[in-house]
């Protein structure tokens, strides 16, 4: 089992140091018109503009991100709760979802704009619908994934959809739950930023990116992609290192070691 972790782990090195080869040929070649800025080029433009700029930048839109991430999460969870304890609202609260889904942000961007007063209201909002889909059909699915045995065993000593709830389908729920989120951590950014270009508030990495584009500053442009991916991917990694605890917790691995 080992060796295979170290397997994976060669593979994936070798993966992300294969793509950059590739991307310092590609720049280097001056290929796509020259769009494509070396690696060594977006790394002196980090260094010549400075931490702080980025700092500044990205501070902001991580606590939106965030913000929209514990929103967009928690009523999810909430709906799928209501679901499991009052079965009749599945239809309306899947279609909620769906509809969340499937309507492009940037249709829903000049509502919440009008609805809400404040721009950072607003892209909080964006960032909330970008996850709620995902974690609210994974927490579902996790809901009802307890052996009809445990749910049965609840209800013979008296238990009713409270307790079956509490003691046997949110400890069921939580490999699926905490899969969702991972993948919510990275849509929560990614919604933050698409908000900041709709919205242009004084500072984010989406007007950020916007300035860079403008001027042309082709180097920058990848800088602030890249470290927005680098936000979302660490996002995906702290909910990853929470969940392989808690899923080893939840299926009583570790009691059985």
């Amino acid at each position: 089992m080992a060796r295979f972790g170290s397997v994976r782990w060669l593979a994936g090195l070798g993966g992300i140091v294969g793509l950059i080869v590739v991307w310092w040929i590609a720049g280097a070649l001056e290929l796509f018109g020259g769009t494509i800025p070396t690696p060594w080029s977006v790394l002196a433009e980090i260094g010549e503009t400075g931490a702080a700029y980025y700092v500044d930048n990205f501070s902001l839109t991580v606590e939106l991100a965030l913000r929209g991430f514990l929103w967009g999460n928690g009523l999810a969870i909430v709906l799928a709760v209501v679901v499991i304890l009052f079965p009749p609202v599945e239809g309306l609260a899947t279609q909620l979802a769906i509809l969340s889904y499937c309507t492009p942000i940037i249709a829903v961007a000049p509502i919440i704009q009008v609805a809400f007063a404040e721009v950072t209201t607003m892209i909080v909002f964006l960032a909330a619908i970008s996850v709620f889909f995902t974690t609210m059909i994974g927490t579902l699915s996790g809901l009802r994934s307890p052996h009809a045995g445990s749910l049965d065993l609840i209800k013979v000593y008296g238990g009713g959809r409270f307790a079956q709830l509490w003691r046997v389908r949110s400890v069921a729920a939580l490999p699926n739950t905490l899969a969702a989120i991972k993948i919510a951590a990275p849509a929560a950014v990614l919604g933050a930023v698409l908000g900041e270009f709709l919205a242009m508030p004084e500072t984010g990495a989406g007007p950020a990116m916007i300035i860079a584009q403008q001027s042309g500053n082709i180097p920058q442009v990848w800088a602030i992609a890249l470290i927005s991916g680098a936000v979302a991917g660490l996002g995906y990694a702290v909910v990853a290192v929470i969940a392989k605890y808690a899923t080893t917790w939840s299926s009583g691995t570790a009691a059985r070691r």
